[in-house]
């Protein structure tokens, strides 16, 4: 049984030296065949696993992982959270994402440290303000809090933020999602592998997948892996930017292209800044983890790789940004640099939902915006393999769309100059 963890637990180990913790996760062989097989480790992949396990009573499961936990896009982007989506579908989706946020530390019995910290974006161009207001309005009719401030109000919300007129891309304007916030990515990925491992769940680290096998009937039959060859009715990808990869092992050809977004912490420092800050215009995002480095975003490069690092002059511009928008933090020294590879679709929205190769499902396209939707992705993602049909809020995200011309063009929402 999982071990619960509590603020008398926590006492009782501190005074008996921290000895008879368990493991959060075992470290099982796999084994010939499960009941379903979910390729992929991160948040996305070990939450469909968790509610696959806990919502639909599979506890036949194994999530492959062909390096470790949390040490793709889970463990590698800016842990930024919002529903602040223009269109419909997007609006439900994110914000059931964020509502799940709200109760996540408490269904896992992890603290996945999310902080309701409110995100702004920043408008710095009449059609910023425009595009901008259009969101507040499409958002309060779909239920999504979003406020529209004045520069001088963003100021006030975010006392370091510079609303001099000089600048170059003076500040217009913002709009402010409140329920915004930030969550600890690694503690998102350890916490849905603990609670799906305590509900049987197999989790297999350093296991490759390299093969799909598909019947005669062409429904998947099995996955061939660096460990062996593993046989599933039910096979759900969950790769992000090597997702192409992966479903073409079954044959599959998608819309989507892989690039490197990069991004980078400071030094550590005291409080200093309150909220997440956003600017499309410029490109730059920034906000403050709690161990006090300032946490900065870029934009994806613009060459498709599937490499973990980028160009130096992306976030070369992102910090001119930064230093423009916030002048207090010129004197920072940039601590660490990192990229992800992120797979974007045409319209900038994600894939959940069957394939036509039966029993093979995909979770995919996410773009920039896969960490803030990890829990309600994985949700209506759980229910499609389960149920073998789409859950109400993930169905408009499916595979045909880009056949049917039912797109979702989200670009201007991603607030990445993509």
């Amino acid at each position: 049984m999982m071990q619960r963890f509590s603020a008398l637990s926590l006492f009782r180990r501190a005074f008996a030296g921290h000895h008879g913790w368990q493991p959060h996760w075992r470290a099982p062989e796999p084994k010939a065949e499960y009941d379903a097989v979910i390729i992929g480790g991160g948040g996305h992949g070990l939450g469909t696993a968790y509610y696959l396990a806990a919502e639909h009573g599979m506890r036949n499961i194994a999530v492959l992982e062909r390096g470790w936990i949390g040490g793709g896009n889970t463990g590698r982007n800016t842990t930024i959270i919002r529903s602040n989506y223009l269109f419909d579908e997007s609006a439900a989706l994110y914000d059931h994402a964020l509502k799940l946020w709200e109760g996540l530390s408490r269904a896992l019995n992890y603290n996945v440290m999310y902080s309701a910290r409110g995100v702004m974006m920043l408008a710095h161009t009449v059609h910023d303000v425009q595009v901008f207001k259009r969101h507040v309005h499409a958002n309060r009719a779909n239920g999504v809090d979003n406020e529209w401030l004045t520069a001088e109000q963003a100021k006030a919300f975010c006392p370091p933020l510079n609303i001099s007129p000089a600048l170059r891309y003076p500040v217009l304007g913002a709009a402010l999602q409140r329920r915004g916030g930030t969550a600890r990515h690694d503690a998102v990925a350890w916490g849905y592998a603990r609670a799906a491992d305590a509900l049987g769940v197999d989790i297999i680290q350093n296991c490759e997948v390299t093969a799909i096998r598909r019947g005669h009937d062409g429904a998947v039959t099995a996955v061939e892996t660096t460990r062996g060859t593993i046989r599933a009715k039910k096979i759900g990808v969950v790769a992000a930017g090597h997702t192409s990869v992966v479903a073409a092992m079954a044959g599959l050809r998608l819309p989507l292209e892989s690039f490197p977004l990069q991004a980078l912490v400071s030094e550590p420092v005291k409080p200093v800044f309150p909220c997440v800050v956003m600017s499309n215009t410029v490109h730059a995002y920034i906000s403050q983890s709690d161990k006090g480095e300032l946490v900065i975003g870029a934009g994806t490069d613009a060459f498709v790789s599937y490499t973990q690092r980028g160009g130096l002059h992306v976030p070369a511009h992102t910090l001119d940004a930064i230093c423009e928008l916030f002048p207090m933090f010129r004197r920072m020294r940039m601590l660490r640099n990192w990229g992800g590879i992120v797979d974007t679709t045409p319209d900038r929205s994600p894939i959940i939902g069957r394939t036509p190769v039966p029993g093979l499902y995909l979770n995919c396209g996410w773009g920039t915006g896969g960490f803030k939707a990890t829990p309600g992705s994985a949700h209506v993602f759980a229910w499609t393999m389960a149920k073998d049909e789409p859950h109400p809020i993930n169905a408009p995200f499916t595979l045909e769309r880009f056949r049917d011309g039912a797109l979702i063009d989200e670009a201007a929402a991603a607030a990445v100059a993509h």
